[in-house]
């Protein structure tokens, strides 16, 4: 049987074509954090690396924080906003189900009438939206295709909590991908191990906040009552995690650099999800990566901003002139599902 379907013309291959970043002006030492837990400023960099980290102020709300970086990239791409066929926001702390964030996003920049939804992935959220954009635009569906990392996870902090109070911090990181002639964005090495989603979770759902009965359930006499709930916030296992990420995402990453054919010796840049520094330096050296390759450090002044991280930190190198254009760099994120994505890229 012969197809009626025509066959996709979009590009050979997709790039970042240009990245933007930008941090919440509030920075919070170290010391303000230790105003609620009992600990020091040694222990937190020693446990974390983490000097200070971004608070966002009550203006500075997730559409007003991704439309600024969106803002810079678009100029660093050298496009219009009308030339965005897809927005893809990658969060886990837009509160509102419904509708999604992007499409505010993509009306307030004046994109037009793109396609524009959200993921949520978690801290490997921005290696998920990359992914799905080189798709949309070597399939045809886009020719430009916005991915925002965005997140306010001060509010879903928990001060009291001494194993996660000084991790979060606040941002956004986007990037702008497009056609290329050349392969710029490698193959991503994905998935989930859903069987350690509790290692990472949110402590309570949205429904516990619920006053009024289910139809055909209980009522609302079998609920505590709001006043009486803690307010939701994000929980970890620390040591879980650390040897997770250590142990298995250095072998993620292997692999993403395997398929991309891509030899330790051959790498530039090294951008990881920046959820701690003793993870990063462990990577670094289970990789055996050389001393010439740069190393994104960004969580010593940012914390871990989830899915804006990897791209808050590539904006970082390249106006540092620690990194620069045409490098190659592997990108890797994982976190919250247990989910994780890889990929070996051109910076833009």
């Amino acid at each position: 049987m012969t197809s009626k379907i025509k066959p996709s013309k979009g590009a050979p291959y997709a790039r970042i074509m240009g990245v933007g970043g930008y941090r919440p002006t509030r920075v919070v030492p170290n010391e303000e954090i230790l105003k609620h837990i009992d600990s020091s400023d040694e222990w937190i960099r020693s446990r974390s690396g983490i000097s200070t980290r971004h608070w966002a102020g009550p203006e500075e709300t997730v559409a007003t924080m991704a439309i600024e970086a969106s803002g810079k990239a678009i100029a660093d791409a050298g496009i219009t906003p009308e030339q965005i066929g897809a927005v893809i926001v990658s969060t886990v702390s837009h509160f509102k189900q419904t509708p999604a964030i992007a499409t505010e996003i993509a009306h307030r920049i004046g994109a037009g009438k793109p396609a524009a939804f959200d993921i949520s992935a978690g801290c490997a959220g921005f290696g998920y939206g990359l992914t799905l954009a080189k798709g949309l635009v070597t399939e045809g569906s886009a020719e430009h295709v916005l991915v925002i990392g965005v997140e306010r996870l001060s509010d879903l902090t928990d001060l009291e909590d001494r194993a996660t109070a000084f991790l979060f911090g606040d941002g956004a990181g986007a990037v702008i991908v497009g056609p290329a002639k050349e392969p710029a964005i490698g193959p991503t090495v994905w998935g989930s191990e859903g069987d350690k989603s509790e290692t990472i979770m949110q402590t309570l759902g949205w429904d516990v906040y619920r006053s009024t009965p289910l139809p055909g359930g209980d009522g609302p006499e079998s609920r505590p009552a709001p006043e009486e709930i803690r307010y939701p916030a994000i929980t970890q296992e620390g040591q879980a995690v650390f040897r997770w990420a250590v142990f298995e995402m250095a072998k993620v990453a292997q692999q993403a650099l395997d398929v991309a054919g891509v030899s330790p010796d051959d790498l530039d840049v090294f951008i990881p999800h920046q959820a701690n520094m003793r993870i990063i330096d462990s990577m670094v050296k289970t990789l055996k990566l050389p001393e010439s390759v740069t190393v994104a450090r960004d969580v010593e002044t940012t914390g871990n901003t989830s899915a804006a991280s990897i791209p808050l930190a590539m904006e970082r190198l390249l106006a540092t002139g620690r990194a620069k254009s045409g490098d190659t760099a592997l990108v890797i994120g994982f976190g919250a599902g247990l989910v994780y994505a890889a990929t070996v890229v051109t910076l833009p």
